[in-house]
């Protein structure tokens, strides 16, 4: 059966079906599902049926796989370094009670796009429901394709050799962490154009969100506030829709032509169990082992206040 898509907006967002993603896919099945990403930037899959390993491999797909650091001896709550913990859960399962943890996710409730603090960016991220809250817990989406094309052409004009740079430090400041300035000039930055061409549409993009603490060659209090402003405008009513999730629902959008941001929902009484996949943009289909995973070494350098490994190697 071909894939089906109903669009949520009219040039953005859509649920499909018509795949069955616990088999291998064909070649041409994998295309559909490109075709429909690179269209609609965003596609919702309801009740999947999808295991852990159903997920890693349905991912590979589509290219090299991040992976989670891992330390030995140290226990860890799901099965596969490819799948990154979006939940609000301990190592045991539990809800977290650990500050460091807590405010390293209040982030994840900023606009943002994934990886855009590394160098390599993420193309897909890949979410997979496995527990939701009875109330809350959407996901909400925005089309940087349509808001660029929205834009004033002066301001096209003005944005079309700036660099962004980007933190994951500064986004968790953001989010209320109190870490001084100084301490995340002192961690690496990933510096990306703020516009973009989509690779798979051929549609310009803006590639900005949270963690874009800078624009290169701007006075920084000028460039703030453009950072701002920009995100406001593509967060706007028309460029954007929000999930609501059931369990085995799963969600793929493309980093490079969106944002997303998580939503609030009842954290220290509700478990919500999230697992990730992401793709590294311009990497080959079932690419296993690349060697250069930088998360280690960041988050080694996490500080304190948003320390997400301290919590885990604690078993907290």
């Amino acid at each position: 059966m071909p894939l089906k898509a109903e669009p949520i907006l009219p040039r953005f967002g859509a649920e499909c079906s018509g795949l069955d993603l616990t088999r291998p896919l064909s070649a041409e099945e994998v295309k559909q599902v490109t075709d429909a990403m690179d269209k609609w930037g965003v596609t919702v899959w309801r009740n999947t049926g999808m295991s852990d390993a159903d997920h890693v491999e349905f991912s590979r797909n589509f290219g090299y796989l991040e992976k989670v650091m891992r330390r030995e001896g140290v226990k860890y709550r799901l099965p596969f370094p490819q799948l990154f913990d979006a939940s609000n859960l301990n190592v045991e399962g539990e809800i977290t009670k650990d500050p460091g943890a807590i405010q390293y996710r209040k982030g994840d409730r900023l606009w943002h796009t994934d990886s855009a603090f590394l160098e390599k960016r993420t193309s897909y991220s890949i979410l997979l429901a496995h527990q939701v809250p009875s109330k809350g817990g959407n996901t909400g989406f925005a089309d940087t394709r349509s808001a660029y094309d929205d834009l004033p052409q002066d301001m096209k004009d003005f944005l079309e050799d700036k660099i962004g740079v980007n933190s994951l430090w500064w986004s968790r400041k953001m989010a209320g962490a109190d870490i001084p300035e100084e301490e995340i000039d002192a961690r690496f930055k990933a510096r990306h154009p703020l516009v973009h061409v989509h690779r798979g549409s051929g549609r310009k993009a803006l590639f900005i969100a949270a963690h874009t603490m800078d624009i290169e060659g701007m006075d920084k209090a000028e460039g703030r506030k453009l950072i701002k402003e920009l995100i406001e405008h593509c967060t706007q009513p028309q460029y954007t829709f929000e999930v609501s999730w059931n369990v085995g629902d799963m969600v793929i959008w493309d980093n490079l032509c969106t944002m997303h941001h998580g939503c609030e929902f009842d954290y220290e009484n509700e478990k919500r169990d999230m697992r990730r996949t992401t793709v590294r943009e311009g990497t080959e289909p079932h690419t296993m082992d690349m060697g250069d995973d930088p998360y280690g070494d960041l988050f080694s350098k996490s500080p304190k206040l948003v320390d997400i490994n301290a919590a885990r190697v604690a078993g907290r």
